[in-house]
């Protein structure tokens, strides 16, 4: 692993609300605003993007909880702009912050955890048997 991030760095991710990303469940609108399932995808590759400057060819990264707080709406067409921090790094785990804004509205706020693995490691923990 690399150690190439200080608490405090930051990086940026940007995504425009897609019909398909509203809060639907099994084909029903429930609300023609971005749902927290695309807000928890778009949040986790925002800080997967520390991760991967980090990890070294034979590592990979692992997510270990994602919070999010929603604060306000985003809706269909409006551009979401994430910008994560790290809060620390402890070993081989790596803790975010972030906020999720269009325009000046935020609309969620929280901290996601990853922990960089060896890709062995990784394959032991997933296998099946």
């Amino acid at each position: 692993m690399k150690a190439v991030f200080k608490p405090g760095d930051s990086k940026e991710y940007r995504f425009i609300v897609q019909a398909a990303d509203v809060a639907a469940f099994h084909g029903t609108v429930v609300h023609p605003v971005c749902s927290t399932f695309t807000l928890a995808r778009e949040i986790e590759w925002t800080t997967r993007q520390f991760v991967l400057d980090m990890r070294d060819d034979e590592e990979e990264g692992v997510g270990t909880f994602l919070s999010i707080d929603h604060k306000g709406p985003a809706f269909v067409g409006e551009e979401v702009a994430i910008t994560a921090q790290v809060e620390s790094i402890n070993g081989n785990e790596l803790i975010c912050s972030y906020q999720a804004r269009t325009g000046n509205r935020l609309v969620a706020s929280g901290k996601t955890g990853q922990k960089i693995l060896a890709r062995k490691k990784l394959a032991e923990l997933f296998r099946t048997n």
